[in-house]
């Protein structure tokens, strides 16, 4: 799921400061470049984690409605990808049992057959991704 959510960034000493009101994080960046970028990052740490844990994900505050705290504070919005976030970053693995017939497992063992990265190459297959 992709969605826009607001962010405050404030100027400081050096870089920024980031505040994400709809999920009460901060982070920081040395350019403004960057302090956006670690915005996202935040963003889709926080976010798969709620995913994970079954919580459902902020609707996204209207802009609008987003005020800094002084008129050097810049709003504006930040795009993240829940699900592509979590292919690029989520790279935890997690063990699965199946069962398959003992004669094609004699087979596979005795061929080699490495069942994590088959298994994993026919999901992908599968889902296309």
């Amino acid at each position: 799921m992709k969605n826009s959510y607001p962010i405050i960034l404030t100027p400081d000493k050096v870089g920024y400061i980031v505040y994400v009101p709809d999920f009460n994080i901060n982070t920081e960046g040395e350019t403004l470049t960057e302090a956006i970028e670690m915005a996202r990052d935040a963003i889709g740490v926080v976010g798969i984690d709620m995913e994970d844990d079954g919580e459902a994900l902020p609707n996204p505050t209207a802009i609008s409605e987003v005020k800094g705290n002084s008129v050097t504070d810049i709003v504006t919005l930040v795009d993240v990808d829940f699900g592509e976030y979590r292919k690029k970053n989520d790279m935890k693995t997690v063990k699965k049992n199946c069962t398959i017939p003992s004669w094609l497992n004699f087979e596979a063992e005795k061929a080699g057959i490495n069942f994590s990265a088959i298994l994993t190459a026919a999901l992908k297959s599968e889902l296309k991704v």
